[in-house]
């Protein structure tokens, strides 16, 4: 199992499934007015509700991960997320749906946290930077692979044979898992689980330097990436807007997945985000000297793409043992989740009250908050 690529790259696969749990409602979001007429403001909550879920849970689901072990609890969530959508493509009304979406939150949980664990532990010390760049992508991928095709899909067969088909591919990759994933070390399994236990967990985790460190830098990351890409096209040219908004997570993966990679074996994984943390500011200054510049977008998409892929590495860098990983892989869940509900709204709020210029100077004090907050927490490792 050591070293396998294609148990990797199924592990990945196993993630772009939960990262088509957001998709698949954000792509069909302006048909779901037609399935559900007097739904109004709660189908916003259809798109929300796995995010909210995240927030709340995502460190408790990395406690009960652990508890229930990480290849039970992929596969159970793999299962889970099948039916759900098996159970989304009968269009149920909204209150089942809306209920519907909530146990799905739990399924994405389970697997963002499971996945990168299993992974790390599978990758060998010279595949890990490379894998876990590669699982840093999961979320751009899925979302454009549910804008080429999925989109498509829904609009020609329909709604339910999006919900369907989804259906079929978490389950598909429960089935090729189950055999080839085996029983993972006892040290992952936690003694007890207790409201007191919850809280003493987000207190370890958030108090230590180590453990928090990828977590802290995602939610900056996930707070710009998401809400850039939404507020920025009516800034653009529009004769190019299209294409600068399907280039710019292309750019982003394509850089995650070369120069991130090279700048991986060549030094600490952290180092990488923090370049690319200045990156991205350098690239909003240039965003506030040329506003809406075509150029100055790809290199925000390049820059970002080295905080991608190097948070996730950052991991089991910073964490020897795997529950150490898994509470980790459970902050940075419950840390990009809130990102990307904050993201949004709060950037197009600023929007509303001063215009372009709060885009780059909002997007440019995230990207230097996370920036010194990584630096401020490298201090405090090297100090203890």
């Amino acid at each position: 199992m050591r070293g396998s690529w294609p148990l990797i790259l199924a592990l990945w696969g196993a993630g772009l499934g939960a990262a088509m749990q957001y998709a698949k409602i954000s792509i069909i979001y302006d048909l779901l007015g037609g399935i559900y007429p007097d739904g109004g403001a709660a189908l916003g909550w259809l798109v929300s509700l796995v995010g909210g879920i995240g927030i709340v849970l995502g460190v408790v689901a990395a406690m009960l991960v652990a508890r229930v072990r990480y290849r039970r609890a992929l596969l159970g969530a793999l299962w889970l997320g099948a039916l759900v959508s098996a159970a989304q493509a009968l269009l149920p009304a909204l209150p089942l749906m809306l209920g519907l979406r909530l146990v799905e939150g739990v399924s994405h949980l389970a697997i963002v946290v499971a996945a990168p664990t299993l992974i790390a532990q599978i990758a060998t010390d010279r595949q890990r930077g490379l894998a876990l760049t590669l699982w840093g992508t999961f979320f751009g991928v899925a979302f454009a692979v549910m804008a080429w095709a999925g989109r498509p899909l829904a609009l020609t067969a329909g709604v339910p044979a999006l919900f369907a088909l989804h259906a079929a591919y978490m389950a598909g990759f429960a089935l090729y898992l189950a055999p080839r994933l085996r029983t993972l070390p006892q040290e992952g399994v936690l003694p007890s689980f207790s409201l007191a236990t919850v809280l003493t967990t987000h207190k370890t985790i958030y108090m230590s330097a180590r453990i928090s460190a990828p977590a802290v830098g995602w939610l900056f990351y996930t707070f710009c990436f998401v809400s850039i890409l939404t507020v920025l096209p009516p800034y653009l040219d529009p004769a190019v807007a299209g294409a600068v908004m399907g280039t710019m997570p292309l750019v982003s993966i394509a850089v995650s997945m070369t120069l991130g990679v090279v700048l991986l074996r060549q030094m600490p994984a952290v180092t990488v985000v923090i370049l690319g943390f200045g990156a991205s500011a350098l690239s909003m200054l240039w965003l506030w000297i040329v506003p809406a510049g075509v150029m100055a977008c790809l290199a925000l998409a390049a820059s970002m793409g080295l905080i991608q892929g190097a948070s996730f590495a950052a991991v089991p860098q910073l964490n020897a043992g795997v529950q150490a990983q898994t509470q980790a892989n459970g902050a940075m869940a419950q840390m990009g989740n809130l990102g990307n509900t904050l993201g949004t709204p709060v950037m197009a709020m600023a929007l509303a009250g001063w215009g372009y210029v709060s885009l780059p100077v909002l997007a440019g004090a995230a990207f230097a908050a996370g920036l010194i907050l990584h630096l401020l927490l490298a201090s405090l490792r090297r100090n203890t």
